[in-house]
């Protein structure tokens, strides 16, 4: 009983969230970055996860070089 109607709230909320939502259902609409160049985008995934990945590399470096 108690989980029907958890149920039935859940999808009258998400019923609601994707009607009335400022979004309209287009895809990629709320990224926080373009998706319509394929190149673009992935120099920026390249930047974004390369500065991740290099960070521990130039933090230990930069501690091993101060005196």
């Amino acid at each position: 009983m108690f989980h029907q109607t958890v149920k039935l709230m859940g999808r009258q909320l998400m019923q609601n969230s994707v009607r009335f939502g400022s979004h309209g259902g287009v895809p990629g609409e709320n990224l926080p970055f373009q998706i319509q160049n394929r190149y673009r985008l992935t120099a920026v995934f390249i930047l974004f996860f390369g500065s991740g990945i290099a960070a521990p590399y130039v933090i230990v470096r930069h501690q091993l070089l101060k005196k």
